[in-house]
């Protein structure tokens, strides 16, 4: 009795199979027999990494604002306790002299 084994391909490998697809010179079948994969799944990689092509730069862009933003919030945090800060110490200053 035969039995399908299912292998799973990693995301650089399914990135690699996906950009020789889409460079040209070869077709799906011949990119499929190169990478020893079904032509079917090699044209599902290259769909799936053109509707996802631009995540690429939403995400690298997201996460840099998160970062900012971040930033901003600590900056904000610093300075009203420096305001605190020099509140206490104007009064105490007050209370001295």
């Amino acid at each position: 009795m035969e039995t399908n084994i299912k292998r799973q391909h990693s995301a650089e490998f399914k990135t690699k199979v996906a950009f020789t697809a889409i460079e040209g010179g070869e077709t799906s079948s011949q990119v499929a027999a190169r990478f020893a994969v079904h032509p079917a799944q090699v044209r599902k990689w290259v769909i799936h990494l053109k509707k996802n092509a631009t995540l690429l730069f939403t995400q690298k862009q997201t996460d840099e604002l998160k970062k900012k933003d971040q930033l901003i919030e600590a900056l904000y945090k610093k300075i009203g306790q420096r305001e605190i800060e020099l509140d206490w110490l104007k009064k105490n200053l007050e209370s001295i002299g």
